[in-house]
């Protein structure tokens, strides 16, 4: 095992808090055992590796694979000035010991094999982007390999009347980014006084994220990294109700224990009794983790409806039809069609529409059902497979990026095969679930294929890869735009801590390119 393996599971052996689920537990357990040994090289030079991401799954595909093959030469891309993506954007502040996961990154960082090259996207990464630009194709020409790892960039729509027409329906993605500095969604400015019942539907962790954001404390809040914008917002919130919609039941649940039993001790706030008929009536006999589930939801809080400042519900067989609003361009309702479940307590019970409908006042509306990737600019063009659907890259479940072959004619099956040296890790390789644990694994699983595929002596990308990023320099360089690299970053982050420590918390980020760029010069 090497020095950086031992270093690494001996560190996340420590931060139980991060590493604490069964899943991390066994992943840990088993690359802990697994030996790294590996070729150095090939006819003379090490691999040259790009990652186009900077999040948890590019950085845990780094670090495996120059685990796994000694002297792998690095280079990462972001979009953004700042690494880290869903860690830092994504994960609920106040969560803050789910991103110790950024100390073990600074330590692939630090590694002279690795190069960060932030505010750089490949192809384009959209109307909001103000940074540096390499086309894919310039790309693909310098490295051995490429990994795609850049995450999901939009959300699913409901495709319900009413939904881009009015005003104050909202995102999760667009709501959590706001609330957690994402520059994309600076200027979001969520109006949290039109009504006191808000409506979230979905109700995957996220969801639960988002409820817990308008129904906590602030002054709790304000002592974690949320932005000092997000605290002025929610101090002025009128919301005193959420309700956590659902088409399906408790027993199809896809938030977990740790996420429901928060939003149930949150002090002064009170949570609905659920619909007693959807929970089986012997909860004992279901297995450990969905019977945790039952017994918290069938508990309920501490704080009574009646007497709580604030409350929450877990409104169940319910799936959104229409949304309503008033002249002032606003929603004001959301109309739901009660569903029914073939089978209630079976977790994959297939849900059928009843045609009966629940209208819920809305003053404000957070759609969370899902992210999804979307194939960057340039892949047509290198032979990339990109399912649309499903918004993920075509890969062989390892990580291995097909292309998709014709046959003669276009009434013959097609039959997939590899493109050397192209590979996908995390979301727009398996689509948008799991937890960091599981990115992890994920993670893993591609680092295990691209070093197996080096020593193997597969075919590889077949350009000029003696030089990566040096080759790549001096053509963006040449441009207005400023390359961030990972001192730059570091000046980044003690800025914010420095402006976090003038308002009693860890950090208070900026929510800009420009003041990222201004405090990295």
């Amino acid at each position: 095992m090497t020095s950086l393996t031992k270093s690494w599971l001996c560190a996340a052996c420590r931060r139980k808090t991060v590493f604490s689920s069964p899943l991390a537990h066994k992943i840990l357990s088993h690359y802990s055992t697994t030996t790294t040994t590996t070729t150095t090289s090939r006819h003379g030079r090490p691999l040259r590796m790009a990652v186009v991401g900077s999040g948890p799954a590019g950085f845990y595909t780094a670090y495996r694979v120059m685990t796994k093959v000694p002297k792998t030469k690095v280079d990462m891309f972001e979009a953004l000035p700042v690494p880290y993506g869903l860690v830092r954007f994504g994960v609920a502040p106040d969560h803050p010991e789910v991103k110790n996961c950024q100390d073990k990154f600074e330590e692939v960082a630090s590694s002279p094999d690795f190069t960060f090259i932030g505010n750089v996207s490949i192809g384009n990464a959209g109307g909001h982007f103000q940074g540096c630009t390499i086309p894919l194709a310039s790309m693909l020409h310098h490295y051995d390999a490429v990994v795609f790892a850049y995450g999901a960039s939009q959300d699913k729509q409901l495709g319900v009347p009413g939904e881009s027409e009015y005003k104050g329906i909202y995102s999760a993605r667009e709501f959590v980014g706001w609330y957690n500095g994402l520059p994309e969604y600076a200027n979001l400015a969520p109006d949290l006084t039109r009504g006191d019942e808000a409506v979230i539907v979905g109700q995957g962790n996220v969801a639960l994220d988002v409820a817990r954001m308008l129904l906590e404390n602030v002054d709790v809040l304000r002592k974690s990294d949320i932005t000092e914008a997000a605290i002025e917002t929610l101090l002025k919130s009128r919301i005193k109700r959420v309700h956590i919609v659902g088409r399906r039941g408790p027993m199809q649940a896809a938030f977990t224990i740790k996420e429901i039993r928060e939003l149930m001790k949150l002090h002064g706030v009170g949570f609905h009794d659920i619909d007693m008929s959807l929970i089986p009536d012997e909860i004992s006999k279901l297995p450990r983790a969905r019977r945790r589930l039952m017994e918290i939801m069938v508990k309920g809080s501490s704080a009574r409806v009646d007497e709580a400042a604030k409350s929450w519900s877990l409104d169940f067989c319910l799936s959104p039809t229409e949304f309503l609003g008033g002249s002032d361009g606003f929603v004001e309702k959301t109309v739901f069609e009660r569903t029914s479940l073939e089978l209630p307590f079976d977790p994959s019970s297939r849900v059928v529409g009843t045609e009966e409908t629940l209208t819920i006042p809305s003053s404000i509306v957070f759609r969370s059902i899902g992210y999804k990737s979307v194939a960057l600019p340039g892949f047509k063009e290198a032979g990339i497979s990109f399912d649309t659907r499903k918004g993920i890259i075509d890969n062989d479940g390892l990580g291995r990026v097909l292309r998709t072959k014709r046959g003669e004619n276009e009434h013959q099956d097609q039959e997939a095969s590899h493109l050397p040296g192209i590979y996908c890790a995390g979301w727009v390789k398996r689509g948008p679930t799991g937890v960091i644990a599981s990115t992890m694994e994920d993670a893993f699983s591609t680092g295990d294929a691209i070093a197996s595929d080096w020593n193997s002596e597969a075919p590889f990308l077949k350009g000029d890869s003696s030089s990566g990023w040096e080759a790549l320099r001096s053509g963006v360089e040449h441009g207005k735009c400023k390359v961030i690299q990972w001192e730059d970053w570091l000046k980044i982050d003690k800025s914010e801590r420095e402006r976090g420590l003038l308002v009693g918390k860890e950090r208070e980020k900026f929510t800009s390119t420009a003041e990222m760029l201004a405090a990295a010069s």
